[in-house]
């Protein structure tokens, strides 16, 4: 039994005391000889953790040990997946450790992923490669610099074992934070299988630890609403691609999880896909926007009973509620837009975004050259030159753009670079340069600069 909990963290597993019905106690698989690929120092010590003293728990990282006073699960969930109802999803190859709380009382899921299967696995292993795992830890710390709600990555730790996808690849655990994993799918699977009692129990409980202030259930589903709205703008805002926008992959708190084939566009297209399953463009930059509300329109379908006695009542209640999502997305992505390019005016957003498809520019540099040529700096790229002299005239703050407008994000190729590289030398640069995107630094001008062509079309996977 490992110390851990005494010794790191302060555990506590509110979600087995109270959920009964949505979980599954389970233990990880044995991992003979764990190894500590990546320990994230900065969120080990925001969770109250001494870096150097977690790196003798490997085996806790990688889920063959359990903490002292923690009771790990798998916990159950239903989701559409591309549109498509799974009654029985579920962690299969995931484990809820306990809930880790911080100096401040601040309360988070300790989760592992990769650490064997579970009641859940409808047939798979159970396992991880070190690639995937690696890839998550990248573009969560990404993410998170870039101050969008995210899981992070706490650690990676090799298993020493091969797992057997399309080649034998390096086996690997990661261990990762969130506000919590309650997914819409969460309360589908309550609906399902335990009626309005656990959906209500459930409600109640995210509202507890994720909306305190919502009075009533119907307040609750408009937080959640107005938090999605929210999260989907500044995915917008910085070009990411979640990929699998599955009912099971939406949490209730507002923070992006389960990355799997996500990528940052390049040249700016709404049309843009890089998922290898998502043949027909669902979840495509661009329906994004969509895609959210229709996730939610599932949550609604299951608080109806919590809202109203009245089923015509509740659904009317439902129904002017998610009407509102384009309205906080629209809000909240066209503040944004207009931070971006430092202007009061909606119609030269919507010209800007237009001649950036028209030219296939990319869309992350343009915004920083756009500042730059502002200060004489660089040079516009083609076709911009006739709305840029009319942007001008409205006095934009080059300053005030590159305070909001990234000059490094995890770009496909690099990511895939580090990932390749022998060694984790180019995945700790990689790291250590998205910690600060808005900060130009000399010597890092690769880390901005979009693909060439011999890199060619780019595709991501699940990372099954």
């Amino acid at each position: 039994m490992s110390v851990l909990a005494r010794s790191q963290f302060a555990f506590d597993d509110s979600f087995v005391r109270e959920l009964e019905g949505l979980y599954v106690p389970w233990q990880g698989a044995a991992v003979e000889a764990p190894r500590l690929l990546v320990l994230n120092d900065e969120l080990a010590a925001e969770l109250g953790a001494d870096p150097e003293a977690l790196r003798a728990h490997a085996d806790v990282l990688a889920g063959s040990a359990a903490p002292e006073g923690t009771t790990p699960v798998a916990q159950a969930y239903a989701g559409h997946q591309f549109g498509a109802y799974s009654p029985r999803l579920g962690d299969g190859r995931a484990l809820l450790v306990g809930e880790v709380v911080d100096a401040r009382g601040g309360r988070r899921d300790l989760h592992l992923k990769g650490s064997g299967r579970t009641p859940f696995a409808r047939g798979g292993d159970g396992k991880a490669a070190v690639g995937p795992m690696l890839r998550e830890y990248v573009i969560g710390e990404a993410m998170h610099a870039l101050g969008i709600p995210t899981s992070r990555a706490l650690a990676v730790v090799a298993t020493g074992e091969r797992v057997m996808r399309e080649t034998p690849l390096p086996g690997a655990v990661l261990a990762r934070v969130a506000a919590s994993h309650i997914r819409v799918g969460t309360f589908q699977y309550a609906a399902m299988n335990g009626g309005p009692e656990l959906v209500k129990r459930l409600a109640d409980y995210s509202i507890q630890r994720h909306f305190p202030d919502a009075g009533t259930y119907l307040a609750f589903y408009e937080r959640v609403v107005d938090a999605q709205a929210s999260l989907i703008a500044k995915w917008m805002l910085v070009g990411f691609i979640h990929g699998v926008m599955n009912t099971d992959n939406m949490a209730i708190s507002g923070e992006t999880i389960d990355y799997g084939p996500c990528a940052f566009m390049d040249a700016f297209d709404p049309a843009t896909v890089f998922s290898s399953i998502d043949y027909g463009g669902r979840y495509a930059y661009g329906n994004q926007p969509h895609i959210a509300p229709w996730n939610l329109a599932r949550l609604a379908e299951t608080l109806l009973p919590l809202f109203d006695d009245d089923s015509d009542a509740a659904v009317a209640a439902a129904t002017e509620t998610l009407q509102r999502f384009p309205e906080h997305f629209n809000r909240y992505w066209r503040a944004g837009m207009r931070t971006k390019l430092s202007v009061p005016d909606d119609e030269l957003v919507d010209e800007f975004l237009t001649l950036l498809r028209e030219h296939t520019l990319d869309y992350t540099s343009t915004f920083r050259t756009l500042s730059a040529w502002l200060r004489g700096e660089a040079l516009l790229p083609p076709g911009l030159q006739v709305w840029a002299e009319r942007w001008r005239e409205h006095s934009p703050d080059p300053a005030a753009m590159d305070r909001v407008n990234p000059i490094y994000i995890p770009r496909n190729h690099l990511v895939e670079e580090a990932l390749a590289a022998d060694d984790l030398e180019l995945l700790h640069r990689l790291v250590d340069v998205l910690r600060r995107p808005f900060d130009e630094r000399p010597g890092l001008e690769r880390y901005a600069a979009p693909a060439d062509e011999s890199f060619g079309p780019y595709q991501t996977f699940c990372g099954t």
